[in-house]
């Protein structure tokens, strides 16, 4: 017995660690001096010949750099992990429940979410509230549809990679770029994850080399989000830069429904379900935090996406297997903030600008559409798309998107912030109501980092912490 005891008291206690090296503090220390320097580079204004200056330059760099360091991640990331899942449904008896009641969730919180946007719309009343002469209605450069959600589903080839090339009017170069379609994404590696699942003993090779493969870009990831704090002060820099806050004043009650909205949503409404559901709703946001925080900033739910499948395995306790499908899948149809709140309001102020009233049919159109129609703009996710199906559907001129553009990136970043706490939320909840939920993880202490490093994955869930 004193053997023990002295062998206990000689074992070193976990030293915790100084609050300068808590990836939120790292990340909101970002966010400050990103405000400053923007603000520094917009008063410098541009060069001689009409360039952005020096700092202006750097910080739009290293933004937009850091934003795709994390896209490259993406594609592996979601291939590799979805089909690493599925071959492991096999130790899953509830697989297909737990699909539906993800699908459930999603349905039902973008049904609170619209029917807040609706409500908001209604009394706050944004579009009686502008000066018509101030806003110039224009038409939209894409349009979202049910045709193009149907035809996006077909993968144009392996991996739904496409290749688009632009023209410098001014120069003549010709640029190139690479990007995808995350749902085309997710339907080839089902697709393949099920066929290395019927093919069993066959397919081990190709099993094991996945799941090696993914740990591999899952390190690779821990390095990439170990910078967010530089990849931040870029981004919110250079958004000072380009946007300031100006453009606010002629569409202010527009942008105060919006956030009063984002924030009934993400501070009253996710954490009444997670009371619900017996879940602590301070361990929620300590552990989803850091997603939300660069959600915020870097304004993509995809680009995001890496962090918020991590975070949601490690600091929430959802299972890889089930968060690894229901966080990419939520990434491209689960978004309150785009699909719901926005075009809620958005439409209604669309018709308050035009003087055209809305009756009770259209309103229940609005709502059917964001609860179900943020699915047909998967394959090109925005909520300047989904704006387009939403007024298309109730008949409203198209050329009410163009009011609502020279704001859009301000509002952006509240909608991707809560976007991406909701795709964390949901699989928290089905994970809860299903048994499958890590309590131990999702309610240890967290320990400053956004999650865990990869060398802990062998531990138990308490030393994961």
């Amino acid at each position: 017995m004193s053997s023990a005891t002295s062998k206990n008291a000689a074992a070193p206690a976990k030293r915790k660690k100084p609050f300068y090296r808590s990836f939120g503090f790292q990340i909101t220390i970002a966010l400050v001096a990103g405000v400053l320097l923007g603000l520094l580079a917009r008063q410098l204004g541009p060069d001689a010949e009409g360039n952005p200056n020096g700092l202006a330059a750097t910080l739009s760099t290293i933004g937009s750099g850091y934003v795709t360091l994390l896209r490259t991640a993406v594609v592996p990331l979601i291939f590799l992990a979805i089909v690493a899942s599925i071959t492991q449904l096999r130790n899953v008896t509830n697989a297909a429940r737990l699909a539906g009641q993800t699908l459930l969730w999603f349905g039902i919180t973008a049904l609170i979410a619209v029917t807040i946007g609706i409500v908001l719309g209604v009394t706050i009343q944004p579009g009686a509230r502008v000066d018509a002469g101030e806003l110039t209605p224009d038409v939209p450069s894409s349009v979202g549809s049910w045709w193009s959600f149907l035809t996006g589903l077909i993968p144009q080839n392996f991996l739904g990679l496409s290749v688009s090339t632009s023209i410098n009017p001014e120069t003549g170069a010709a640029s190139s770029s690479v990007g995808y379609n995350v749902l085309q994404i997710i339907v080839i590696s089902v697709a393949i994850g099920i066929a290395a699942l019927k093919l069993g003993k066959r397919a081990e090779a190709f099993v094991s080399f996945t799941e090696s493969a993914l740990k591999v870009v899952q390190r690779v990831l821990w390095w990439i989000i170990r910078i967010a704090p530089i990849g931040t002060l870029g981004l919110i820099g250079s958004a000072v830069v380009t946007y300031g806050w100006e453009k606010l004043t002629t569409l202010l009650w527009f942008a105060v429904a919006i956030y009063i909205g984002l924030a009934l949503v993400l501070f009253v409404v996710y954490p009444v379900l997670l009371k619900t559901h017996g879940l602590s709703i301070r361990q929620y946001f300590s552990g989803v935090w850091p997603a939300v925080q660069l959600a915020f900033v870097s304004r993509s739910s995809i680009g995001t996406l890496p962090l918020t499948q991590r975070v949601t395995e490690r600091n929430l306790g959802v299972p890889r297997e089930y968060a690894s499908f229901a966080v990419p899948f939520g990434a491209t149809t689960k978004m309150d903030g785009c699909a719901a709140i926005y075009p809620a309001i958005a439409a209604i102020f669309v018709a308050q600008f035009f003087g055209l009233e809305l009756n009770a049919v259209q309103y229940l159109l609005i709502v059917v559409v964001s609860v179900v129609g943020s699915a047909a703009t998967a394959g090109t996710t925005g909520a300047t798309v989904m704006l387009t199906l939403t007024l298309t559907t109730l008949g409203l001129p198209l050329e009410g998107v163009g009011l609502l553009l020279a704001i859009d990136p301000i509002l952006d970043m509240g909608r991707t912030a809560v976007n991406v706490a909701g795709q964390a939320l949901v699989p928290t909840i089905v994970a809860k109501r299903e048994g499958i939920l890590d309590r131990e993880l999702y309610d240890a202490e967290r320990s400053g980092d956004p999650f865990a490093d990869d060398s802990a994955d062998e531990l138990e869930p308490s030393a994961r912490a």
